[in-house]
């Protein structure tokens, strides 16, 4: 059985950091693009971060968290992250991990494997 399992939230104060971890089972995740999402209440999804390139790990980041959070994979363990830094209030949500089988230089979706989601509340 195929999966993401995300792991790593939690509540912390504005300015802190977190990372988010998500592993990967039933496949691997250095086959294909890989990117984190987030969805806070009463709001669309939005796409925070992406590697679409199997080779190169160059990273896509919406406007909204570029210079703070920062994505990666680790092939050994089969896990990818999602490193994050200056911790706003606008940045509570439900974030997820999203998994594709194959490369996406666009890093277009939909994507095909999902995690459940994770909460992270940023409150002083």
């Amino acid at each position: 059985q195929s999966q993401l399992v995300e792991s790593g939230g939690g509540s912390v104060q504005p300015g802190g950091s977190l990372r988010l971890s998500c592993a990967a089972s039933g496949f691997l995740l250095e086959n294909g693009a890989i990117a984190w999402f987030r969805q806070a209440p009463g709001k669309l999804r939005e796409k925070l971060s992406c590697i679409g390139d199997l080779f190169s790990d160059f990273a896509r980041y919406a406007d909204s968290v570029k210079g703070r959070f920062t994505i990666s994979r680790d092939r050994v363990e089969n896990r990818m992250y999602l490193q994050m830094n200056n911790l706003e209030h606008e940045d509570t949500a439900v974030y997820y991990c999203a998994a594709d089988p194959g490369p996406k230089p666009d890093c277009a979706e939909p994507f095909y494997y999902w995690g459940r989601g994770i909460q992270v509340t940023v409150s002083s």
